[in-house]
């Protein structure tokens, strides 16, 4: 079969008769350059004809909409950016901003921003956390007319509330599937608070692939930590200390995984050759430690997203989404 090639800005360039800047310019609704309204609806046009797939929504001159998030923290660490940045581009796309209020984990200032925002030009509000987590979503009650979704966050006493989480039971089981599938059978796991329920539903996956593999899973190989460096340290001393000690070690965030390195390396153990090691979450530093992690990365991209153009649909159905991540399989658990 023939491969079908895919429309570029330069191609719309050579059949317009322009630069491929100026293409970009007017695909991405610029006004930075003065350019005429002629140019700028034959480029249009000629995208349309030969049937260019990212196509803008056009941007209205005299301001756009906006989509508010409040966030109750800012993010410290890499992934949950990326729903951000993905809101960020998805609102755009559907000729919305995005503003982002960090409310610090303060209902009374959230309310402040919700009351400012019912005086303004608002498509909706999402309430979102970097921690997948529970929130109290009742003193945001009657604060306003406007939709409202939750992302990374959420609370059982409001089902009918829209909601997009990360499945971290999924996310587990497959991360602790594919330890077995490279052929370890004591496998541990390194867990952060055990009274955050994320943390309780890796520990649920955890155990459900090791169940379906015909595994027995032993308490002695869960370490429950603060998520710190050191305590993943000591709770890896630990671990290896044991009569039986494992053969893999499933982290419940890369950062944690920096601690097992250390334990490891300081007890002249090989990563992959003595143990395999997996972290989640797939953080910049996944990619960048020696040898690289093994994890799963979370579909904040995809949530973040949807989060948006369901508020830009209009869409008024209960929802509630949870997503797998994807794993991402590096030297860390490599067969030898």
């Amino acid at each position: 079969m023939e491969k079908k090639n895919k429309v570029t800005m330069s191609d719309i360039a050579r059949e317009a008769g322009v630069s491929q800047a100026t293409v970009s310019l007017i695909l991405n609704n610029s006004r930075s350059v003065k350019l005429s309204e002629e140019t700028r609806q034959r480029v249009f046009n000629t995208a349309l004809s030969l049937g260019y797939k990212k196509m803008p929504a056009p941007h209205n001159d005299n301001g756009q909409e906006e989509i508010a998030l409040l966030i109750n923290a800012m993010p410290g660490y890499d992934p949950f950016v990326d729903a951000l940045s993905e809101a960020r581009e998805a609102a755009w796309r559907q000729n919305t901003l995005l503003t982002v209020y960090d409310y610090g984990d303060d209902a009374e200032l959230a309310v402040r921003i919700i009351s400012q925002l019912n005086q303004r030009r608002c498509v909706g509000i999402i309430i979102a956390s970097p921690v997948t987590q529970a929130i109290d979503f009742s003193p945001f009650v009657n604060q306003t007319a406007l939709p409202v979704v939750l992302l990374n966050v959420y609370d059982r006493t409001y089902p009918l509330l829209p909601t997009f989480l990360p499945d971290d039971r999924a996310n587990a089981l497959q991360i602790t599937r594919h330890l077995i599938d490279q052929g370890a059978t004591r496998i541990a796991h390194i867990m952060g608070d055990n009274w955050m329920e994320a943390c309780e539903k890796r520990l649920e996956g955890y155990r459900e692939a090791l169940t379906q593999a015909g595994m027995t899973p032993d308490d002695r190989l869960v370490q429950a930590t603060n998520w710190s460096l050191n305590e993943t340290y000591r709770a890896t001393l630990q671990l290896m200390d044991q009569p039986e000690p494992p053969d893999a070690i499933f982290c419940s965030s890369d950062w944690m995984t920096i601690g097992c390195y250390q334990a490891l390396t300081e007890l002249h153990l090989r990563i992959p050759q003595d143990i395999l090691i997996a972290g989640y979450d797939d953080q910049r530093i996944a990619d960048q430690m020696t040898p690289k992690l093994t994890s799963v990365q979370l579909p904040y991209n995809e949530l973040g997203r949807m989060a948006v153009e369901y508020l830009c649909s209009g869409e008024d159905a209960a929802t509630r989404v949870i997503m797998a991540g994807k794993l991402k399989v590096r030297a860390s658990t490599a067969a030898i």
